[in-house]
């Protein structure tokens, strides 16, 4: 696998992404899992799952949700089900799946009432699928995430229903080469956003000004989609919230950004922290906290450790004194990145002692800590790729050490 990224178009002096061994890796995948849980036929309703299983999408994610599906039988080929017009699109740029794009017919969030009977049609649609596959509506039907009224219609019309989901995850975890090298370019996308984010900070921005600033860099350099700019300052950062606000920067704050895109189907999930001004003696010691907690874990990171591993090199809850590893959860946490933003295997204390998952070349993790002390909280995350030899970090933006922005004076 090849060290750090490429170019970001194809060009016919080097071998870059290869997207067609990527839909073919992607579907052998899906298909070795369907073998493994015996499931006949998926029925896929999540964003990311529908973008592994037939490289189509829309650009809502409230369309994209719920307002389409993908049905994956297990002796054939994808099909996917589009939000009206859509589908003319796919029939005239997608050839890998055109013969097989038809219109949806969903309740689109509950706004066509049951009694309207718009799931009548999406019955005829899984039947179509089911029955050009040979399938029985009695044989395991895998689903993942699906309106009540159409699980109520399945139910009623005598499908069997099983878990798709578990298929999904198990096939997402571990990346090809193609897969990884969007991965990279996505992480690329983002030193450059906190680039940014580091020459916008100084006293009077708002939070909002720093999502702003870093989404207009990151459209700029190929994000398909910005689904997160998360940006915490100041007295905001102990404890974290979570939430972004309209908070005006001070002289001295702490800020800490999370940021989640889009590239090629593929996410990010990437804190950096900064200072407004120098930070203070214990601004700095809160910084180096969180990041040697961060280490021990990335130490961790090899083919054939586990998730457990990594778990316990991190500190349980009292360490942020709470009474639990459910109150701490996420404070020093891990989880696979890909389609989706938390994918199979997810690492912490409160599932991952217990449950130990081997790590395999090819997984992609986003290992994410927090240190907190008075006013001042610090998060700090990297991404990391699973190689044959051990490990690849291919997050770049310095987390060694607390930057200050914005007052050189």
């Amino acid at each position: 696998m090849p060290f750090g990224t490429h170019g970001m178009m194809q060009v016919d002096y080097e071998q870059r992404i290869d997207f067609d061994r990527m839909r073919n890796y992607r579907e052998s995948r899906i298909k070795k899992y369907m073998d493994q849980f015996d499931i006949n036929c998926l029925l896929l309703f999540e964003t990311g799952n529908k973008r592994y299983a037939t490289s189509t999408a829309v650009a809502s994610p409230e369309v994209d949700n719920m307002g389409r599906y993908a049905i994956f039988p297990r002796e054939g080929k994808p099909y996917i089900f589009g939000f009206g017009s859509e589908v003319a699109a796919e029939k005239l740029r997608c050839p890998w799946i055109a013969d097989r794009a038809h219109p949806a017919h969903t309740p689109m969030h509950g706004a066509l009432p049951m009694e309207w009977g718009c799931y009548e049609k999406f019955l005829a649609d899984l039947n179509m699928v089911l029955e050009e596959n040979s399938i029985k509506k009695t044989d395991k039907i895998g689903v993942d995430i699906v309106e009540s009224q159409l699980i109520l219609a399945m139910q009623g019309a005598g499908f069997k229903l099983a878990d798709g989901q578990a298929v999904m995850q198990y096939a997402r975890a571990v990346k090809n080469e193609d897969e990884i090298m969007c991965l990279k370019h996505g992480a690329a996308i983002v030193d450059a956003a906190h680039h940014e984010i580091a020459k916008t900070i100084q006293p009077g921005v708002k939070e909002n000004d720093l999502q702003a600033a870093a989404s207009s860099i990151m459209h700029k350099l190929g994000a398909q989609w910005v689904p997160n700019v998360q940006v915490t300052s100041g007295n905001r950062t102990h404890p974290h919230p979570h939430l972004s606000s309209d908070r005006l920067i001070q002289p001295g704050d702490l800020i800490f950004v999370d940021i989640v895109l889009l590239f090629n189907g593929y996410h990010t999930c990437y804190y950096r922290c900064f200072c407004c001004g120098q930070p203070s003696e214990v601004q700095k010691d809160v910084h180096k906290r969180c990041y040697e907690m961060l280490l021990v874990g990335l130490e961790k990171v090899k083919p054939g450790a586990t998730t457990a591993d990594i778990a316990k090199a991190w500190p349980d809850s009292s360490y942020w004194g709470f009474k639990n590893e459910s109150q701490a959860f996420g404070l020093a946490f891990g989880h696979g990145i890909g389609v989706g933003l938390w994918e199979f295997p997810i690492v912490s204390r409160l599932y991952s002692l217990d449950n130990p998952v081997v790590l395999e070349p090819g997984m992609v993790f986003a290992l994410e800590t927090y240190a907190g002390e008075g006013h001042n909280g610090v998060r700090i995350e990297d991404e990391v790729v699973v190689t044959q030899e051990g490990k690849e970090i291919i997050t770049k933006f310095p987390a060694d050490r607390l930057i200050g922005c914005g007052m050189n004076y």
